[in-house]
């Protein structure tokens, strides 16, 4: 621990340095005393918009950090950052900007955090890129650091039954299959976001609280407390204060975010039956502060780890469910006594992880949201790493709810997301194709557009499990059926989906891990010669930054990677 010790007194380059007069006049302006210049300067990041209910009540958990740095020692300010909906997003050409928002949180609190010489973070986040953005920030500065989830929102009710983001979705594909009116429609429209908070279910945004805790980087029962809960105000302020106890005991992000941390988290996420965007961005969060973690990683932990979450989106309870039963902790504390976890991990509170959850309270007796371990709903976890001549690289399915294993037919290609849905609402697509959309990956999207608009289609039309959805884009944490995203090498840089055609025969098998084409050497290496790479489709703008820069989806889509 204390690799970076001197860091200790970045803000003494404010307080002390030869421009002092200045800058102390300057912090003087947003408040600052004589007696806050001789206090560590601890940076709160706030990700507050109004754009998304997933962070509209940000600011004031910020407020709440920032007094609980300020009544123990510490000079705390408040930053923003951005944040984008995916759920508002989803469908469009907005999509192109959600993945890439990641990387612009992430590079935004870096420039505040390395310009302002804070000494120490606490960062709050709520939608689905904003996790993994402030743990990528808080590894690369390696300052002491604690991460808020800002929480779950509350299930809607509509006659009697819980109703969520994914509900409304998948309700278009039912009113464009003639089986819900306009009335219906609207009723659901207006009851699925009663309030603040991240979509409910084992979305992505929870799934990254989950991991986040997992990990150690978040106070132990942040990811389950709900949004509106006022324990989430209590957890800010203990954030605020816990930070400087990390600074005070040259505990930093690296010394926690280990290899075996990594393991915990995915661990977690399989045992939950989490969002295949995991992969991403635990991918991408490992690049920040070095660690090695590759797909395979993922794939051993996957065959040891059962499935026991009965969760949306394709079970049956809601985030707020399982905080009601004990929460993450309570699955943690299961998963530990099992020796799934490693305990002697490092976390944020100072302790490790077996000494945190030796305070944990155990998962409620009688429910029906976490199975016991003898009686999972899948005997490993349900995140399945594929490879084959369709994805050399790798390629991810979630298989959780699915009764089917192994998927066999004839590939209907498109080049877009909207000429996909297009092709469904005119009743194209039949049950056993494969339906495949491409030149979607991190450069072609650009952004790896999430198609939670078209499962749900597929879903609304009953095509569900009927109909295999294979794209080099990525999947929203809300998507269910037989999907398989992130296939790489995408179509842009000539990865094979790109050669694919419509009527071959595709092969999607997670027993065997298998993904392929039934074409010929000859036939592959034929229609490799005839292939044209398309231009990139943004020429200017941050779209087209982003399409030069970023890596492939089996290295975590990082815009920093030097190869």
């Amino acid at each position: 621990m204390g690799e970076h010790k001197d860091l200790r007194t970045r803000s003494k380059v404010i307080s002390e340095g030869v421009n002092r007069v200045p800058n102390r006049a300057m912090l003087r302006a947003v408040g600052f005393n004589d007696d806050d210049f001789k206090k560590p300067m601890i940076g709160v990041a706030s990700t507050w918009s109004e754009v998304t209910p997933c962070n509209m009540h940000i600011h004031d958990l910020a407020v709440q950090a920032k007094r609980g740095v300020r009544e123990n020692g510490g000079a705390p300010l408040i930053f923003n950052t951005i944040t984008v909906s995916d759920g508002i997003s989803m469908g469009h050409e907005g999509m192109f900007f959600s993945l890439p928002s990641r990387e612009a949180i992430a590079d935004s609190i870096e420039i505040v955090t390395g310009a302002e010489r804070f000494d120490a973070l606490v960062a709050i986040g709520g939608c689905d890129k904003n996790t993994p953005a402030c743990l990528m920030a808080i590894g690369r500065m390696n300052i002491p650091a604690v991460y808020v989830y800002g929480g779950t929102i509350q299930p809607g009710k509509l006659d009697g039954k819980d109703v969520d983001i994914v509900t409304a979705f998948e309700a278009v594909g039912s009113y464009h299959d003639g089986r819900m009116n306009d009335e219906q429609l609207h009723k659901i429209e207006c009851s699925v976001c009663p309030g603040p908070g991240s979509c409910g279910g084992m979305y992505t945004a929870n799934t990254m609280a989950a991991a986040a805790e997992a990990m150690g980087m978040s106070l132990p029962g942040s990811s389950s407390t709900p949004a509106i809960s006022p324990n989430k105000a209590v957890e800010c302020a203990e954030a605020g204060k816990q930070v400087l106890a990390l600074l005070e005991k040259d505990i930093y992000p690296k010394d926690i975010m280990t290899k075996e941390a990594f393991e915990n988290a995915i661990t977690v996420v399989m045992a939950l039956g989490g969002s295949t965007n995991a992969f991403l961005h635990l991918l991408a969060i490992a690049h920040s502060v070095g660690v090695d973690l590759t797909l395979d990683d993922f794939e051993r932990i996957r065959v040891r780890v059962p499935h026991l979450a009965d969760l949306k989106p394709s079970g049956k309870y809601v985030m707020q469910d399982l905080n009601d039963i004990g929460g993450v902790q309570g699955v943690m504390k299961m998963l530990l006594a099992e020796g799934l976890l490693h305990g002697d991990c490092l976390t944020v509170t100072g302790k490790t992880l077996a000494e945190n959850l030796a305070d944990a309270e155990p998962l409620q007796a009688e429910q029906a949201i976490i199975r016991p371990m003898d009686q999972p709903l899948k005997s490993n976890g349900p995140l399945v790493v594929l490879r084959g001549n369709l994805a050399p690289d790798g390629a991810v399915a979630k298989m959780s709810g699915m009764k089917k294993t192994r998927f066999v037919g004839p590939a209907k290609v498109y080049d877009s997301e909207d000429d996909a849905t297009q092709a469904i609402l005119r009743d194209e697509i039949q049950a056993g194709d494969v339906l495949v959309i491409r030149y979607c990956g991190p450069k072609g999207g650009p952004g790896m557009p999430e198609m939670l608009s078209v499962t749900a289609l597929i879903v609304g039309k009953g095509l569900g499990g009927e109909v295999a959805l294979m794209t080099d884009g990525r999947f929203s944490g809300g998507s269910h059926g037989f999907v398989v995203g992130h296939v790489s090498p995408e179509a842009q840089v000539g990865g094979p989906i790109a050669l694919l055609k419509t009527g071959d025969t595709v092969v999607i098998d997670s027993e065997t891990q298998q993904i392929s084409f039934d074409v010929t050497d000859e036939e592959l290496t034929e229609r490799a010669s005839a292939w044209v790479q398309p231009p990139l489709k943004f020429k200017t703008g941050v779209l087209a930054k982003y399409s030069r820069l970023v890596a492939s989806a089996s290295k975590g889509a990082v815009t920093d990677l030097i190869e």
